[in-house]
């Protein structure tokens, strides 16, 4: 199953969480992480834009997904990481038009289905980026 799958069966609204914590969760069981509780609340935070309307929840749990799964140790060791994150405000910003959550907000939440729409797409792009890295780290 693809995070994308699970964010359309309502994973997000059955367990009340925030549009970061929506990414971390789902990615944990998705991508079988490991990450016990205590990992997954760090999360919390960053909804929201970090509660300041700044960089999307989404966009914020995404890396720490990315960095779970491709950085060894320490980010001086896996360098590579500045460019997965590079890609990943690239497709962000192109695909929904910005990556800081008031503009997101305005465009696309509603009452009814809150950040929904955005929280789907992330983890589209999220699905994507995995798959693409993990393909590449295959062929090495």
């Amino acid at each position: 199953m693809k995070l994308k799958e699970l964010i359309e069966q309502g994973f997000y609204q059955k367990n009340d969480l925030n549009c970061a914590e929506a990414i971390l969760y789902g990615a944990n069981q998705v991508y079988n992480l490991g990450l016990s509780k205590d990992c997954l609340r760090l999360s919390a935070g960053f909804g929201g834009g970090m509660g300041t309307e700044n960089v999307c929840g989404v966009l914020t749990a995404s890396i720490m997904v990315l960095s779970y799964l491709f950085v060894k140790e320490h980010a001086h060791q896996s360098l590579e990481i500045k460019e997965i994150n590079k890609e990943l405000f690239d497709i962000y910003s192109k695909e929904l038009g910005n990556f800081y959550c008031k503009p997101l907000k305005d465009k696309y939440r509603t009452e009814e289905k809150k950040c929904f729409d955005v929280i789907l797409k992330g983890a589209e792009i999220l699905d994507y980026m995995i798959g693409k890295e993990k393909r590449k780290r295959e062929r090495r």
